[in-house]
């Protein structure tokens, strides 16, 4: 199942189209199918693939990268790095996807169908600091580019992007690259990213915004020649809106030759939303976006045929002990086991498939065991950007003194409800939270995050049952509570979800052992399912 969909059944639909984090989105129309692509950061697998044939309609059917790489970098979590900004193309009978990875360098990957397979994550351009890359093949010339953008956190530049001829199998540029647009040189233009590079009526256009996630605008350039000179318009801000940002995203054709932007909007613990704006061409040659250049928030849907209702799963009753692809690991999963499931899920000994329903999480030993931040078997997936019931239902079997599993929220700060099995055998329900040192402040390296306490009283569970609830309200407060057998009762105060530097806060499910290295015996987790509370 699946929270509301955006369309409103009347012939309109409202924003945000896809209302969780899916950052950085970009899209592509390949006969009557639209395809979408987002950020996914340090988790596996990693380059979501959504499908839609309406713009407001989507499902996720799969992910284009199963393991990040280089592989010994994510073996541990690396929450805001990884995959960033995502490019989509469809070139040559083959679909194709560029990123950057902000310690590492430009990757592509490619497959002749969306659905795969897709070749492994080839190193286009090694560097720091090189992000948001975008190709483009010149379908008049023959000629091939790419165009990327800079994080001064890795390499001391921003605010400019630079080009490069490319080859045109993408395996690798033909240049040392030049910078074609220089934002420094924009009077009141700064931190600008994020390009995706297009052709369109003699022009060379590359739509990119600037001026900072949560107070930015979309701006476009067009140059008769890739490497410029360019001249700017911004096409999209915020106005007299609540959508603020608004920040980058892809432009689409319509086989009915309809214009539509996607783009997300930064909403805090929520991440990235991504809105669909309308377009067109102006009588001056350059692109209006939204309602003369600010967001709509109600639109007409596009001329295309009708579409049933639809958002990407959020429910899973875990049939056979396999997850569905909404969930993503914080990090790798171990080499060794690297198999696939027939849904195409990775099986990796952290859960085990079995004949009946339900997810068997295995309790990984570690030495990280009061902090999930740190660790890479947590199964998480995206906090739904309205308020909403999150439960599920948990056993544990595990016999190991100290083995835990529970349901969390998790941030920069996390919250956490669950089983512990204790010394002299019995089980628990226990409630516990973690802060980060500065609220708001720069990420802080993982030995400095605050350390776990408990948020409740521990109570027996005697079964070695619970069901468990997250009712995440307004802003993303958290409220706890369970049942133990003797009717659903709250627990501890209220929670605030926090995002990471990047990323919004997840859901997830662990399970683990506090001591040696290995597994202690398995939890399990039945019938979850996430509610609209909304309004």
């Amino acid at each position: 199942m699946a929270l509301a969909s955006a369309d409103l059944g009347d012939g309109t639909y409202r924003n945000p189209v896809l209302d969780a984090d899916w950052s950085d989105p970009d899209l592509l129309c390949v006969g009557d199918d639209f395809y979408l692509t987002a950020s996914s950061f340090g988790r596996a697998p990693g380059l979501p693939l959504l499908h839609s044939r309406d713009l407001v309609n989507w499902t996720l059917f799969g992910h284009a990268l199963q393991f990040l790489e280089p592989a010994r970098e994510f073996r541990k979590p690396r929450h805001d790095c990884g995959v960033w900004a995502p490019s989509l193309r469809h070139h040559d009978d083959r679909f194709w996807i560029f990123w950057g990875d902000p310690d590492h360098g430009i990757f592509q990957v490619n497959a002749p169908e969306i659905r795969g397979p897709w070749t492994r994550p080839h190193l286009v351009k090694e560097g720091k600091g090189l992000i948001d890359a975008c190709p483009l093949w010149d379908e008049e010339t023959g000629e091939a580019y790419l165009v990327h953008a800079w994080a001064k956190s890795r390499s001391g530049v921003k605010n400019r992007l630079t080009g490069h001829r490319m080859r045109p199998d993408g395996t690798g540029l033909l240049d040392e690259g030049k910078v074609i647009i220089d934002a420094d040189r924009i009077p009141g233009w700064f931190t600008l990213e994020g390009p995706k590079a297009y052709r369109h009526d003699g022009w060379f256009w590359i739509f990119a915004p600037a001026g900072g996630v949560e107070t930015g605008w979309q701006g476009a350039f067009r140059s008769r020649g890739f490497f410029g000179p360019y001249e700017e318009r911004v096409v999209l801000e915020q106005g007299d809106t609540e959508v603020n940002g608004p920040h980058q995203g892809g432009w689409v054709r319509t086989g009915a030759g309809e214009d539509w932007f996607a783009h997300f909007q930064q909403r805090g613990p929520y991440g990235r939303v991504v809105h669909l704006q309308p377009m067109r061409w102006g009588a001056d040659g350059w692109p209006v976006l939204g309602d003369k250049g600010v967001p709509v928030a109600v639109h007409r849907k596009p001329r295309l045929p009708p579409q049933p209702p639809s958002a990407p799963a959020t429910d899973d009753d875990f049939p056979g002990g396999r997850f569905g692809r909404q969930w993503q690991w914080t990090a790798n999963p171990p080499p060794c086991s690297r198999l696939r499931s027939s849904r195409g899920d990775p099986h990796d000994g952290w859960a085990t498939q079995h004949s009946g329903d339900g997810l068997r999480l295995s309790c990984v030993r570690t030495v990280d065991a009061h902090d999930l931040r740190r660790l890479p078997n947590v199964l998480t997936q995206r906090l739904p950007g309205i308020p909403a019931t999150v439960e599920v239902e948990l056993r544990l079997d595990s016999e190991e003194p100290g083995a835990r599993a529970g349901l969390v929220v998790l941030g920069d700060a996390f919250s956490w409800i669950g089983l512990q099995r204790e010394a002299d055998g019995s089980v628990r329900l226990v409630h516990r939270f973690a802060e980060s040192v500065a609220m708001g402040a720069p990420p802080t390296p993982l030995g400095q995050w605050g350390r776990e306490r408990d948020a409740a009283h521990p109570r027996e569970a005697p079964e070695g049952r619970a069901r468990l609830w997250i009712e995440s309200g307004a802003g993303a407060r958290c409220r706890f509570s369970y049942d133990v057998g003797g009717g659903r009762q709250p627990s501890g105060q209220v929670f605030a979800a926090t995002p990471w530097r990047w990323v919004g806060a997840l859901l997830g499910l662990f399970a683990l052992a506090t001591v040696g290295g290995g597994h202690a015996g398995t939890a399990s987790f039945t019938q979850f399912r996430i509610t609209s509370s909304f309004r």
